[in-house]
């Protein structure tokens, strides 16, 4: 019998390609093109921060340190997070990772075995179900719709559980949709996570980047004796630190400490240095950080007043992050067609709504973490496209 050898596993084969990154690397053969895609702060990192790491570097700290991060940086994530949640957090409830995406990875690793479901909204970013399908899991897409103001309910995870369910991903502030979950939903679905034995891994990147008088709760909050959760973090957004790729998670010390054994598994560890400027990024002053969020509120509004003025357009008010999820539905083509002729013809890049779930059919993801004079540039193009049709 002659045996069929396999070059490439089923998982990577089968790995499900993220349209962001298609987008994206469509748009590089349009290099004059104005881009609404890819989500990173426009703003460079604050000079404390870029100094800390340079310092850092200096002094040589550019050795192997400790899987799990170094003991300053875990505790001063600790105290920060202890303030903010009112709730005891040690040192030994963190462990720093490559950036949000690893940290998810390590979720997904402690409390997901090959054949169990996930859950996950629909719309989200995707790579939750491209992390999933590396796991041998199934995920379980659950709808967030507008009507509801793009904010996942309760009553439609509760729906979605089965006896395999073994976590629940949210992600609050919504990176599509820019809606923050009530708190009200978020203490139901601890409820359940109690009940069904689930874990809640909760994204979390975007929660100092909240507008107006929207109020984020962190899943962390919702009970002092809730444990059912890892909350994910990132220093990428909120200190405009996207290359420095460091990122944390934040749960119980039985779901932390293995995760130091997958990070020697993996990477060994996040450099010194990096850690390092991630200290002072906590420590040092905010008024960046300020200045960056009040900066992006600014720009939203001048995008929200431009596209519900555009014939065929609508789009909710995003209470956070750097995105507006915008309903194209009455221009009559499926959101992929429409951005590769805004792209083609027009010279827009944008990221069609379908990339992030069926949900999103519909809709684009357009980026506000841009110039006014690129947002104004953008929504001329998309006037110009309303009225050539």
């Amino acid at each position: 019998m002659t045996r069929t050898y396999r070059r490439i596993s089923p998982v990577a084969e089968n790995y499900p390609a993220s349209s962001i990154r298609k987008m994206f690397n469509l748009a590089l053969d349009f290099p004059d093109a104005v881009k609404l895609t890819v989500g990173e702060p426009d703003f460079n990192t604050p000079e404390h921060i870029k100094a800390a790491g340079i310092r850092a570097i200096e002094n040589n700290n550019t050795r192997y340190v400790a899987n799990a991060g170094i003991p300053e940086l875990r505790s001063a994530i600790a105290r920060k997070y202890s303030g903010r949640w009112d709730r005891g957090i040690g040192p030994e409830n963190v462990m720093v990772s490559f950036g949000a995406m690893e940290a998810l990875t390590f979720a997904l690793d402690v409390t997901v075995s090959p054949g169990e479901e996930v859950i996950i909204p629909d719309p989200s970013f995707p790579n939750y179900m491209g992390q999933v399908h590396r796991l041998g899991g199934t995920a379980v897409s659950v709808p967030v719709r507008e009507v509801n103001d793009f904010k996942l309910r309760a009553e439609d995870v509760q729906a979605a559980i089965t006896d395999r369910t073994a976590a629940v991903i949210i992600n609050s502030p919504s990176n599509p949709l820019g809606s923050v979950m009530d708190r009200a939903e978020l203490e139901q679905i601890a409820d359940l996570a109690d009940e069904h034995g689930f874990t809640i891994i909760s994204d979390e990147v975007y929660d100092q980047m909240v507008f107006d008088d929207a109020v984020f709760t962190s899943i962390a909050e919702v009970r002092p004796d809730f444990d059912r959760f890892l909350a994910i973090g990132s220093f990428s957004k909120t200190y405009a630190m996207t290359g420095w790729r460091c990122g944390f998670v934040i749960g119980g010390e039985d779901l932390i400490a293995p995760m130091s054994l997958l990070q020697e598994g993996l990477t060994s560890s996040l450099p010194g240095f990096v850690q390092e400027a991630a200290i002072a990024a906590i420590e040092g002053p905010q008024t960046d950080v300020g200045m960056m969020v009040a900066s992006y509120a600014e720009r939203r509004e001048i995008l929200i007043d431009r596209i519900n003025a555009i014939d065929g357009l609508r789009v909710i008010r995003p209470e956070a992050t750097f995105y507006s999820f915008v309903n194209v539905k009455e221009w009559g083509l499926s959101s992929w067609e429409l951005a590769i002729a805004l792209l083609e013809n027009h010279n827009l890049a944008t990221i069609p709504g379908s990339a992030f779930g069926p949900a999103g059919e519909g809709y684009l993801r357009l980026t506000f973490a841009v110039s006014p004079e690129t947002i104004n540039d953008a929504c001329d193009r998309l006037e110009a496209f309303a009225a050539s049709r």
